[in-house]
């Protein structure tokens, strides 16, 4: 016997993406909601853009988790806006969604040129230790591409005020394990 799934959604919202989106704002309804939206794909991804400007930043959170997986070119400036966010878990979640390839069923770090002095400029200035520790790591990615950003990540190795960001920052500095574990091998 099949085990029927209750809803804290009402019927008529299921696939109402903009009312999903709102419905990420609702503490009972998250879950559900971010799953709904997920299932819903690139159909939901015009929603998901309308939710990056929400006032409340649950939501705006809620909608980058979701863009994570299904990158949209359209989306993508979108995206880039969350960087300067009032909100630090924004910020962090823009990031990762920019950054992360894992989660991605499509491109994978889109618009690297336009993001990385971005997340050079949080990693040196953010107020806050979580959004310079994503910054770090999504600057870890892209060391052996842009020379600045390995100055940049030896600096928050050597300096930052906070500890994981100094030890996360340290991983992909140069002679750091990700950085050597990473990098390019010379061809003979």
């Amino acid at each position: 016997m099949a085990r029927r799934q209750i809803s804290n959604l009402a019927p008529d919202i299921r696939r109402d993406w903009d009312a999903l989106v709102a419905s990420l704002a609702v503490k009972h309804r998250y879950k559900e909601a971010s799953r709904r939206l997920l299932a819903g794909g690139t159909e939901a991804t015009d929603a998901l853009r309308r939710g990056l400007n929400h006032e409340d930043p649950t939501v705006r959170v809620g909608c980058l988790f979701v863009l994570d997986h299904f990158m949209d070119e359209a989306a993508l400036d979108d995206i880039v806006k969350c960087l300067d966010d009032d909100h630090p878990g924004v910020r962090s979640r823009a990031l990762h969604t920019l950054a992360c390839d894992r989660c991605k069923e499509g491109e994978c770090r889109p618009a690297e040129g336009q993001v990385v002095p971005i997340a050079l400029r949080l990693l040196k200035c953010d107020p806050h230790r979580r959004v310079r520790t994503m910054a770090a790591d999504m600057l870890g990615q892209v060391v052996h591409r842009f020379p600045v950003v390995a100055t940049a990540l030896e600096e928050a190795r050597d300096h930052d005020p906070h500890p994981v960001v100094r030890k996360v920052a340290g991983w992909s500095a140069p002679g750091g394990p990700r950085y050597l574990k990473t990098k390019p091998r010379a061809t003979a």
